[in-house]
């Protein structure tokens, strides 16, 4: 995975993002955004420059190497995908300089006719995300002379899949509602665990997936708002020491949606239940709603031009955005479709024991994040506030 200096700069800029959120669904990746603000900031010059380089995190001298050093990682990291695309018209003419510090092989040109060229940019993006995101969250126009995009995607299978149920919410604002639900019950109490935060106790439970790809889930107190809940999250991430693990809470109710006690036991070993909701989110979002947080307020006037590393013509933003959805479901962080067989105890049980349990639900809006194992790179982050309903998912869950 890129270095820990770039994770930092990437995380950072993931937390600065999630405390601009407002409380409603969405999900975004921060890793998709840095690496072309990482191009531009290296074509840039004056206040753009140095703007673009305060939202990275970096130095703008070097940032065009540092974000294709994260792309190529990206790339060849077990479960994720990266893609990068320019698109430029044809009488404008690019710095060679700047055109070799891009990956290999990306650049195009527009054939002149929007509506053909926003076809061929759409493809482009259906095809990097193997269909998941089926258009360019930008438009095409009379105007454009450059589109510079990224493309990722991402899939991990659980290494222990949940077994598809039902739910009813007991608090909050789902309460009353008949959800669908995901359920797991393990002996390792330590993928779950509370967080101490400014934005007050977040209980964490952590979802194991293949190639080294994890999703976190993280349940704030009904008071905290998604801001505080995702900002107090990546920051869990780097600082573990703030993370009590579920084998050292004390019993009763230590964390939000948390209760350990002591309960009969068939073998005396202590059990983690689970309960959560599956669900899909999806979120388009105009960069350009945030010109301080991404570095740019300078680059977006168009009375003069901020790339002549780029173009002896000057140039300026015209639109930043993006387009992104996620699915947690029984099997994995994608799209599936799961059969479930379940199995209930025969016979007449006996509880020669008494055994620590811990129940952990998710049953009230709640955050999550995408995160690479080893390096600790936030992948996505989101925050879940209308999950669907047993009838809405019966028919492929």
């Amino acid at each position: 995975m890129a270095s820990h200096g770039i994770v930092a700069s990437v995380n950072g800029l993931t937390s600065r993002w999630a405390a601009a959120l407002p409380s409603d669904g969405t999900v975004f990746a921060a890793p998709g955004v840095w690496p072309l603000l990482g191009f531009l900031a290296e074509g840039a010059a004056g206040p753009a420059r140095q703007e673009l380089a305060a939202a990275l995190g970096i130095p703008a001298d070097g940032a065009a190497a540092a974000a294709r050093e994260l792309l190529a990682t990206l790339g060849t990291t077990p479960g994720l995908s990266a893609a990068l695309g320019l698109w430029t018209r044809a009488t404008l003419p690019i710095q060679p300089a700047w055109l070799d510090q891009l990956p290999a092989g990306v650049h195009e040109q527009f054939t002149g006719d929007p509506v053909s060229d926003q076809l061929r940019l759409d493809a482009w993006a259906a095809r990097s995300t193997d269909g998941q995101i089926d258009a360019m969250p930008i438009t095409v126009n009379d105007e454009t002379l450059l589109v510079l995009a990224s493309a990722l995607a991402l899939r991990t299978d659980w290494v222990r899949p949940f077994t598809p149920g039902t739910m009813e919410a007991e608090t909050g604002p789902w309460r009353g509602k008949d959800l669908a639900a995901l359920r797991r019950t393990t002996r390792l109490q330590n993928r779950v665990g509370v967080a101490d935060t400014t934005a007050g106790p977040l209980t964490e439970l952590q979802v194991i997936g293949a190639h080294g790809i994890d999703v976190h889930l993280y349940l704030g107190t009904p008071e905290a708002t998604a801001g505080q809940v995702l900002t107090a999250a990546v920051g869990t991430v780097h600082n573990r020491r703030t993370v009590i693990p579920g084998d050292q809470l004390p019993y009763g109710a230590p964390g939000p949606g948390l209760s350990v006690s002591r309960v009969p036991s068939v073998d005396g070993e202590r059990t983690l239940h689970v309960s959560t909701v599956p669900f899909t989110v999806n979120a388009r979002h105009n960069l350009l709603d945030h010109p301080d947080l991404l570095g740019l307020r300078t680059a977006t006037n168009t009375s003069q031009g901020h790339f002549p590393g780029i173009s002896t013509e000057p140039l300026a933003i015209q639109q930043a955005a993006q387009a992104m959805t996620a699915t947690f479901g029984a099997r994995g962080f994608h799209s599936a479709a799961v059969t479930a067989f379940s199995a209930a105890a025969a016979g007449i049980p006996r509880y020669p024991f008494r055994a620590r349990e811990i129940s952990v639900r998710f049953d009230r809006p709640f955050a999550f994040l995408a995160l690479h194992r080893t390096s600790r790179l936030v992948l996505n982050t989101g925050w879940v506030t209308d999950p669907e309903t047993f009838e809405e998912t019966s028919h492929h869950w």
